[in-house]
């Protein structure tokens, strides 16, 4: 994967984890922030009824009878109450009163009268004058649920003044408040889904922004005319090609400063060695010397000049490479005619070097693609292996059939590929030396056959011989098979 692919992807990764990261902080505290909400309306309730029950006060006695047939008005009471998008069709708020000693002597549920809840933090709290509040299971209910309580004093003389004669605490089931935490997470989780695809929406957006200046959806459209049959498959291909060619185009906005300055700074690496080179011999030729050291020098600032022009002409073509993402033109390629043509056209260099070229193609197969690309890249890989062979060796090309692929590889009896240098024979400026001249090529070669062979989605492959069929490369180019 290339650096910019990992620039854009991480910035994709950085956005949803941090979206998912937001989304857990707020569901997580959604629960929390709704008992808080509850506990406060607990507290003025509780306040409420203690003030209520302080009226009836009689000769610093509790007098709770009026209290239960309003509890049981309310209890029968059934309305529908549309809160938020949450149903509410009863009352569900819980009272009992204590007495001084912590004695049940008032229960609206009608369960708990005469339990001593003395030691319940809610009651023993609100006895001693102070805040008292708790949550615990249902023991009037379901066990199975929570019951959130808040009490308050009731004392001798209403106003909150005098003696505290019991307290009066105000329950509510968690449960009740629970599906306003569901409905709220649930509205949360929404929310995340809906910005994650606000974001995926305005990616196509960019996507088709930055694809129409490049003519890419028109590419396509010239495309679907030019077919002569209808083929599904071939269409949808052709459509993920122009969407992975918006998103290299985004990815490039992306990141181009930096994509543009590691070229710079690659290519400024690799021409500083024969421009030096070249600044010596220069400098050299302004002393007195012979005419064949004065040749050698000149052959030496040809060469190396020869060999930044040539840096600079793949340099240039990989670039224009790189940014084409699709194909401008396709067209059926029958591969064996072109290995034949490219093995016949390499016979005079091999010939040179006493190097006998071996072709083995015994059945046709056909490709869709660039047929000058192809002999590009095919011609690439031939003339690696003859840099690359020992005189009077054999280099051998030969075309595989299978059912949906073409395999076309190149077998050399070289040295082989060095271990350290397996890992990085497709990087930019990386190259071997040639063990006749001793000599470095520019190193964009098998770039070159990398994009080419990714525009055709296929692959490109270099490893040394198994053992037991001797020293050696295999390069193996691996194309999609035209259907029909």
């Amino acid at each position: 994967m290339s650096k910019r692919s990992r620039i854009f992807i991480g910035i994709i990764l950085i956005y949803t984890a941090s979206i998912a990261f937001m989304l857990y902080r707020v569901v997580a505290d959604l629960d929390p922030r709704y008992r808080e909400s509850a506990e406060e309306s607990l507290v003025e309730t509780s306040q409420l009824l203690a003030s209520l029950i302080e009226q009836d006060v009689r000769d610093g006695a509790l007098d709770t009878a009026r209290l239960e047939p309003v509890f049981q008005s309310l209890y029968a009471r059934r309305f529908n109450a549309q809160i938020f998008g949450v149903t509410k069709t009863r009352v569900e708020l819980r009272v009992y009163v204590t007495d001084r000693g912590g004695r049940v002597v008032f229960d609206s549920t009608g369960q708990l009268l005469g339990t001593d809840f003395s030691q319940w933090r809610d009651v023993r709290m609100a006895l001693k004058d102070e805040y008292g509040a708790r949550t615990t299971p249902d023991i009037a209910g379901d066990a199975n649920s929570s019951v959130m309580y808040v009490s308050a004093p009731v004392r001798s003389l209403p106003g909150g003044n005098g003696e505290i004669i019991g307290a009066v605490t105000v329950g509510k089931p968690v449960q009740s408040f629970g599906q306003f935490v569901v409905a709220a997470r649930n509205k949360t989780l929404y929310v995340g889904l809906v910005s994650v695809v606000a974001v995926l929406v305005l990616v196509v957006m960019v996507s088709v922004w930055l694809v129409r200046p490049f003519g890419l959806i028109s590419d396509y459209v010239r495309y679907v005319r030019t077919q002569r049959r209808f083929s599904p498959a071939r269409l949808l291909r052709r459509a993920m090609d122009v969407f992975s060619a918006a998103y290299d185009e985004m990815r490039d906005a992306l990141a181009g400063r930096n994509y543009v300055a590691d070229y710079v700074q690659t290519l400024t690496h690799e021409v500083k060695s024969p421009l030096s080179a070249i600044r010596g011999a220069a400098e050299l030729l302004q002393e007195p010397m012979s005419e064949a050291q004065r040749q050698r020098f000149l052959d030496n600032i040809q060469r190396e000049t020869g060999r930044i022009q040539e840096m600079v002409d793949r340099m240039m073509e990989l670039t224009a490479l790189e940014t084409r993402r699709v194909l401008e033109r396709v067209q059926p390629v029958d591969m064996k005619p072109l290995l034949e043509e490219l093995a016949a056209s390499a016979q005079g260099a091999a010939a040179q070097r006493g190097i006998r070229i071996e072709l083995d193609a015994a059945e046709n197969a056909t490709v869709e693609g660039d047929p000058f690309l192809l002999r590009r890249a095919l011609s690439n890989l031939l003339d690696n292996a003859l840099d690359f062979s020992p005189e009077g060796s054999v280099v051998q090309l030969s075309l595989a059939v299978r059912r949906r692929h073409v395999i076309i590889t190149v077998r050399d009896q070289g040295a082989g590929i060095p271990d350290y240098a397996q890992d990085k024979v497709f990087e930019k400026f990386y190259s071997l030396a040639r063990p006749h001249t001793l000599k470095k090529s520019t190193g964009l070669g098998l770039s070159f056959v990398k994009e080419i062979a990714a525009l055709h989605h296929g692959r490109i492959e270099l490893h040394n011989r198994p053992d037991g069929e001797g020293p050696g490369a295999i390069a193996s180019l691996t194309l999609p098979r035209a259907p029909g």
